[in-house]
């Protein structure tokens, strides 16, 4: 009878956990609770990577969250990684722009080849060292901190890289900026600033992608998504914004096209919530 109440109420718990739009797909192995970056170069799998202080390693992990290959860099360090984009040719790149003080000077993206073909458990990457121009100072003062970067995607020969403003008092605003997408050392061009919205909780930007056609960019907030379209290049903002709400406030920080219409993410494990993979279709989306 103890047992039977126990599996009751864990069920119960476990209905009532909110999701918001978004479908639970798996948990995400207790290995990877800091998981910073996804994309997906399969069916049912993803590659992910963990932020700064873990190891310089991608995982490709399946939809009922096993790990099925570890591939480690073999001459780069995670310093701070926060994004993973893709190209046509399956070339990956590893967004080490993390700068929660705003005061690297170290800022790269690793450009990896495809790592569903890598035969063995290691992995060469080119680098693609960047600067942004409007950064003077190392660290800025705290009202001028709009240098940290979580979100990156590739279009064209370019990687198109947005900031994560931590600015206090937080002004909601955001810089895009382009690097190309072969090895250098390059002064970024400033493609755009936004402001998306002004709420600090719900107004950072933690990651982006691309839709399969190019034809739509979203960019992922802690709880929310932008969703960018009627746009000309290289600016993707000049065109029509809207706002998603998802009804979840976890630590959302990964986001990734499977298909022109259905979207992964992944939150950070925190307080006992968190670290799972989820699906989302745009087309059931409830807008708000």
């Amino acid at each position: 009878m103890i047992r039977t109440c126990l599996l009751l109420l864990s069920l119960t718990i476990f209905s009532c956990t909110n999701y918001g739009q978004l479908k639970v797909i798996t948990d995400l192995p207790g290995s990877l609770k800091e998981n910073s970056g996804m994309i997906s170069l399969t069916d049912s799998t993803v590659w992910i990577v963990e932020d700064g202080g873990n190891k310089d390693e991608l995982y490709k992990v399946d939809f009922k969250g096993k790990i099925l290959k570890t591939l480690t860099m073999k001459n780069g360090d995670n310093d701070d990684w926060e994004d993973l984009a893709k190209d046509h040719l399956g070339n990956v790149y590893i967004a080490d722009i993390g700068n929660n003080d705003n005061s690297r000077k170290n800022l790269k993206i690793y450009k990896v080849p495809n790592p569903e073909v890598e035969p063995g458990d290691k992995i060469v990457a080119e680098k693609i060292e960047l600067r942004y121009p409007e950064q003077q100072q190392f660290p800025p003062k705290k009202s001028g901190r709009f240098f940290d970067a979580e979100a990156i995607f590739h279009h064209g020969n370019k990687v198109f890289i947005v900031t994560k403003n931590r600015s206090n008092p937080f002004t909601g605003s955001a810089y895009v900026y382009s690097v190309p997408d072969v090895k250098g050392e390059y002064v970024a061009t400033l493609v755009a600033e936004i402001n998306l919205c002004s709420d600090w909780k719900t107004c950072q930007i933690t990651g982006i992608d691309i839709s399969p056609s190019g034809t739509k960019v979203i960019a992922l907030s802690y709880g929310k998504l932008f969703i960018f379209t009627d746009f000309t290049w290289d600016n993707f903002t000049n065109g029509k914004v809207e706002e998603i709400d998802l009804g979840i406030r976890t630590q959302l920080e990964s986001i990734c096209f499977i298909n022109e219409d259905v979207l992964l993410l992944s939150d950070e494990g925190s307080h006992g919530s968190g670290n799972n993979l989820y699906s989302l279709d745009l087309r059931k989306v409830e807008k708000r």
